[in-house]
């Protein structure tokens, strides 16, 4: 029985070593295939932890794009209302109105009853339009403190002026606030969506590769690094370069909206000039005047707006960048210095270069990158997006319901089968809308809440301008801090030929992936 079976097995060893190394082999592929799955799964884990993340991350960054905004447009609304001060007009005009009254009294004393029904109705025309600004503005701080001292004995004697000059004033001066206010809350949002999304963006990717280059089971205590290798300095989260990056909006708050204040103004003297405050205007022709003035501002075809430049207005020349940083309180003001911009670091720097220049050099990448977002065609795209929206909730909803006496679109059925005829025959006198446009000017700066900053944010494509600088360009900024580390330890004398080259390559390749992301989000 042994011998037949040790004779059986000797006549099959050649099948059961072939069983075996199937067994052996399909062991050894099963686990290799679980071993793939469960780090797939353990993939698409991550990724979406990591995409998760990011979507919070960048959520938060626009909340705080959005604080950032209503805590900074106080300031560039208090210099504006210091500018253009619509209540010492309406003063003004209500002084011209009591001495006319008091001079009609004593005429009425020394003369018998004699009906004056044309000038009294003139006069009754006056009084509304007057109470409607003294009912529907308000005085700011600092323009009470300038009329008490212009009223008392002591205070500086303005020129008189005719009523008819007074009008004229308070009609350009009331349409220029509102329209200035409008035009810097739209570009103070697009600055701070690009500041605090590059900030946003440099950040999540110094904490991507530091986590990365830190393993979870290290217990080694990490302690700050200022050298050159440190991930966060390099890929600027660094907090000293943040707060300068973020310091610039000061030209737009302080510099910038008077250049767009000027522009604006020229465009309402141009467009509004010629009407009287007594006209009766339709709702339509409103529209078409201030369609009127935004050409003027921005342009009146689209290859115009697209060739306006908005950065003068936003970021300060070369020479002036200093000065900003000086007036933020960010440096020490020198005793004798003329202002200096911040130096531009090579491009591809090498090991000779001083450490110096390092310090400044993600400053002045920001701000170079910042400078080549503005002039990029889809800041002037989405730009007029926003001004689209708060000019229409300007006229469409606030002039329309308190000017015209209409209802508001916004409550009105979205479906009539019978077109509004009353919104094309409403009329209404060039002051109250002037009275309007006054008291908008407020709720554009100060408004709580702000109905205009409510609804920029409700454009769908400023996220979708934000999203593509929060996530387009992180391969690039990799590849450039890379080349730029290699690069320094090679030996100077390079051809920069070659490196002038390499670097148009890799820009290219950057505005191709921009074109691409804000292609695909825009369906365009």
């Amino acid at each position: 029985m042994i011998d037949s079976t040790r004779r059986w097995l000797r006549r099959n060893r050649t099948n059961f070593a072939v069983g075996i190394g199937v067994l052996g082999a399909g062991y050894v592929a099963g686990q290799y295939v679980l071993s793939k799955i469960a780090e797939t799964r353990q993939r698409m884990s991550e990724d979406r932890v990591a995409k998760e993340n990011l979507r919070r991350r960048f959520q938060q960054n626009q909340e705080d794009c959005t604080i950032t905004v209503l805590a900074l447009l106080p300031t560039a609304t208090e210099n504006i209302l210091e500018a253009l001060p619509v209540e010492h007009i309406t003063q003004d005009l209500q002084q011209k109105k009591a001495e006319r009254l008091g001079r009609s009294a004593g005429t009425l004393d020394s003369s018998s009853a004699i009906p004056a029904s044309g000038p009294s109705s003139v006069t009754d025309d006056d009084g509304r339009s007057l109470a409607s600004f003294q009912s529907g503005s308000y005085v700011h701080t600092s323009q009470m403190a300038a009329s008490n001292s212009a009223t008392g004995e002591a205070g500086p004697s303005r020129p008189t002026k005719s009523k008819a000059q007074l009008w004229n004033d308070l009609k350009i001066t009331s349409i220029t606030r509102a329209f200035t206010l409008l035009y810097t809350l739209a570009l103070l949002t697009l600055l701070t969506r690009i500041q605090l999304n590059l900030l946003g963006r440099r950040n999540y990717l110094a904490s991507v590769v530091s986590m990365a280059s830190h393993s979870p089971q290290d217990p080694t205590i990490s302690l700050e690094n200022l050298d050159d290798d440190n991930v966060e300095q390099t890929y600027g989260n660094d907090f000293e370069t943040n707060r300068k990056f973020l310091t610039f909006s000061w030209w737009l708050l302080h510099r910038g909206w008077r250049d767009v204040m000027e522009k604006v103004e020229m465009a309402v003297k141009a467009v509004f000039g010629p009407l009287n405050p007594r006209e009766d205007l339709p709702l339509e022709n409103l529209s078409a005047l201030v369609l009127e003035v935004r050409r003027k501002v921005e342009g009146a075809t689209a290859e115009e707006r697209r060739s306006h430049k908005w950065l003068p207005y936003l970021l300060p020349p070369r020479d002036q960048e200093e000065l900003v940083l000086r007036e933020s309180g960010m440096l020490k003001s020198p005793s004798n210095s003329q202002p200096t911009s911040i130096p531009s670091p090579p491009s591809y720097p090498t090991a000779e270069s001083p450490r110096s220049s390092s310090s400044t050099a993600p400053l002045r990448r920001l701000l170079d990158e910042t400078s080549d977002l503005i002039d990029s065609p889809p800041f002037t795209q989405i730009l007029t997006l926003l001004l689209d929206t708060t000019f229409s909730h300007l006229t469409d909803h606030e002039i329309r319901t308190d000017a015209y006496r209409l209802p508001d679109p916004a409550d009105m059925p979205r479906v009539q089968e019978v077109p509004d005829l009353d919104s094309n025959l409403a009329k209404a006198k060039l002051a109250a809308i002037l009275a309007v446009v006054t008291k908008q000017a407020h709720a554009i700066g100060n408004g709580v809440p702000n109905k205009y900053a409510q609804a920029i944010e409700s454009v769908k494509e400023l996220e979708a301008f934000a999203a593509v600088i929060y996530s387009s360009q992180f391969e690039f900024e990799a590849l450039g801090d890379a080349r730029t580390e290699q690069l320094a330890k090679e030996p100077p004398g390079r051809d920069e030929a070659v490196g002038e080259k390499q670097g148009a390559g890799v820009v290219g390749a950057a505005t191709d992936m921009f074109e691409n992301v804000w292609g695909k989000i825009t369906g365009s």
